[in-house]
């Protein structure tokens, strides 16, 4: 749709005897490969930033339920065709959707899809002005990529099978040796995500069972995939003998989609995402949601609109609005990588 308006701007410009329209672009550190299409020019959809003194561009997820990628992007890179794709650290050309000034002041989160995010990104424009971009790539895409520096935060609920913890032993293992932060920012409800009346029956973790029924999974790296890989070897059942176990999506609401248009009988996610597509949902657990925030961007104070926003009251009614959701660990911060390693509250 941009390429046509662009072509349809520049018929004009010609047509008035004006200079042809450029969208201003730059050069940015590209954080994951984008595979090269077969026959034609790609043109991907990118989040971008500005972390430490690197501007770092994170392609967004396409398909199915990630529509809001029109309005989330910062801007588009192209993959040409018969190319081998472009690497992970690879200098791209961003041609951009905003002022380069907006994206340099914005504040990048990389990691678990959650819709908290989005409510965070809302609040941040309307108090502070403020701009919160996000890339799902899941919990450990996220701590991967701060440990990359290529981001300010990164969401995740990375569940420790030994101790029950989330998060923690994780960011020990992935960023070892660097002080980190983790702010409680919401518990969530997990469950079966099924069509209204639940036709299938389905009412426990045993539902993995049924070879009769098609599932749709999240991707490698994922918070709810590391959970439904942990509830599968209580059970004593491997992922190749859950049908569909090899289709991946990268958010709730795209397997919340999956179920909605029948391609899928069932998928694990949030209560929020079953409620905003009119699914029913089984409920299975509950998790605690977390931002992994270095303490070098925690010193800095670029953060600090953020943190408060977690005892701002406003913000705090409207996540425990959403479906399934407790703001209880709302504002917890536990040390990792410090001697301390102790819980206590901001603000």
């Amino acid at each position: 749709a941009r390429l046509t308006v662009r072509h349809n701007a520049n018929g004009l410009a010609r047509w008035q005897g004006q200079a042809a329209y450029e969208p201003p672009t730059l050069t940015a550190t590209l954080t994951r490969k984008l595979n090269s299409p077969t026959g034609d020019d790609d043109f991907v959809r990118v989040a971008v930033g500005k972390v430490g003194e690197r501007l770092i561009t994170t392609p967004i997820a396409r398909g199915a339920g990630v529509i809001t990628s029109l309005v989330r992007a910062d801007g588009i890179v192209r993959v040409p065709r018969f190319s081998e794709g472009v690497d992970a650290g690879t200098g791209v050309t961003v041609h951009l959707y905003r002022p380069r000034r907006e994206i340099e002041k914005s504040l990048v989160a990389i990691g678990s899809h959650d819709l908290t995010l989005d409510l965070l990104a809302q609040f941040l424009a309307a108090r502070h002005a403020l701009r919160l971009t996000s890339a799902n790539v899941g919990s450990l895409g996220g701590l991967v990529a701060l440990r990359r520096g290529e981001a300010h935060l990164a969401g995740s609920h990375l569940l420790n099978p030994e101790t029950g913890e989330y998060n923690k032993s994780y960011v020990k293992q992935c960023l070892p040796n660097q002080a980190m932060r983790l702010v409680g920012l919401a518990g969530r409800e997990q469950g079966w995500l099924v069509p209204k009346g639940n036709p299938q029956g389905l009412a426990n973790w045993s539902a993995v069972r049924r070879t009769d029924l098609q599932y749709v999974n999240r991707q490698r790296g994922a918070g709810t995939r590391v959970l439904l890989d942990y509830e599968l070897s209580k059970l004593g059942v491997s992922g190749t003998a859950v049908t569909g176990y090899e289709r991946e999506e990268y958010t709730h609401l795209a397997v919340a989609a999956a179920v909605a248009s029948g391609t899928a009988d069932f998928g694990l996610g949030i209560r929020a995402a079953a409620t905003a597509l009119d699914l029913d949902f089984v409920p299975l657990t509950h998790e605690r949601y977390e931002l992994v925030v270095p303490e070098a961007q925690w010193a800095n104070g670029r953060l600090a609109p953020l943190l408060d926003l977690l005892h701002d009251a406003e913000f705090r009614a409207a996540v425990a609005a959403l479906p399934g959701y407790d703001v209880t660990p709302m504002g917890e911060v536990t040390d990792v990588g410090s001697a301390a390693g102790e819980a206590y509250n901001i603000g």
